[in-house]
């Protein structure tokens, strides 16, 4: 039987349904699942608009390849097309249980790995031991830094942000369920209301997962309802992606400081979160309690993993103050497979529990 098994091929499946190829990996436990293969042209004359495109005519795309039961609802999932900028080594748009990101940090440092390791930037001279990869996000270009031996990456990843900067810091918002809480709103590539959790009555590293979850999702909402976000370079960037419940702990330490992302349709980060990270930083530099290029550790409470972030330069985002931000971590390649859609299933584009 297992000669039989060794050649792959396609089970019995919908000829006329594109079979997706893809490469799963994760980043401090964050799963992330890149588009090979088999995904529609987006089109569209920017990244931008090609994000509206896929939303607007290629969703089910999104949800076969999120969703169960080829996913989960907490899967996470890039797809690479072209970009419109000279500079850029490939474009991303970030798929989630909800919709399409803006940035997503953890992706970033996997990619930078993918696009070294799959012919997707030049091969490196012989004892290179670190390549750039210009990432085209839809927050902007995003420069990965991918450590190499042998022409191969080895693991670890640094990225520079986009200009990361405070859009509201001791905002008091009304969260149902929990009355007045004082928050912070940064955007990191994404926007994030920061709070501390002990502000809600939970403690970040001991409470249960479901009970941080409800809290971050009654921030959310009441964000969203009493607060108007602005974004300087497009309106298509200007929406609450989540919150992250933090342990307090802005002063700078050496020791880390954790924290958990609930974001999209509660949908839980397994990872510090990279542009969380970078939203932590800009406010930590926005409130003196950070100087430039001091780094500091990010711990996840969800699995105990850790990205280490700084603040590298000052800059400008229209006419908000803002930080480019180092985010480092670790990607993880898990296996590669190839999605299929079997004639008269009746779940082909997948379902999502509630």
């Amino acid at each position: 039987m297992e000669s039989a098994l060794a050649v792959p091929r396609l089970p019995p499946h919908d000829p006329g349904t594109p079979a997706l190829s893809v490469v799963d990996m994760h980043t401090g436990g964050e799963p992330l699942r890149i588009v090979l293969a088999g995904c529609p042209e987006v089109a569209g004359p920017t990244l931008l608009a090609k994000r509206r495109y896929m939303r607007q005519h290629l969703d089910h795309v999104r949800r076969r390849l999120m969703f169960e039961p080829r996913g989960h609802r907490d899967m996470y999932g890039a797809v690479l097309v072209q970009s419109e900028l000279p500079d850029a080594h490939l474009g991303v748009l970030f798929l989630h249980n909800e919709g399409y990101s803006s940035m997503c940090g953890h992706a970033v440092l996997a990619l930078g790995r993918f696009a070294l390791d799959f012919g997707l930037v030049p091969a490196p001279p012989a004892g290179t031991r670190e390549v750039q990869v210009n990432i085209h996000c839809p927050c902007g270009l995003v420069a990965a830094f991918v450590a190499c031996e042998g022409g191969h990456s080895s693991g670890p990843v640094r990225f520079h942000s986009v200009p990361a900067f405070v859009l509201a810091s001791d905002l008091m918002v009304d969260v149902a369920g929990y009355g007045k809480v004082v928050v912070d709103i940064a955007y990191g590539g994404a926007f994030y209301a920061l709070v501390s959790a002990e502000k809600l009555g939970l403690d970040v590293c001991s409470a249960k997962t479901r009970e941080l979850v409800d809290a971050a999702s009654a921030v959310t909402e009441a964000v969203k309802a009493q607060v108007k976000l602005n974004h300087p370079d497009s309106e298509d960037l200007a929406f609450l992606y989540g919150t992250i419940l933090t342990d307090g702990k802005d002063t700078y330490s050496k020791e880390p400081t954790t924290n958990i992302c609930v974001f999209a349709d509660e949908q839980v980060d397994r990872s510090p979160t990279g542009s969380g990270v970078t939203a932590r930083i800009a406010l930590q530099y926005n409130k003196g309690l950070l100087e430039l290029n001091q780094t500091r550790a990010f711990k996840s409470s969800a699995t105990g993993s850790v990205f280490t972030g700084s603040a590298v330069r000052v800059a400008k985002c229209g006419d908000f103050q803002a930080v480019i931000v180092e985010v480092s971590g670790q990607a993880h390649y898990t296996g590669t497979g190839i999605l299929t859609v079997e004639d008269g299933d009746p779940l082909r584009d997948g379902f999502l529990l509630k």
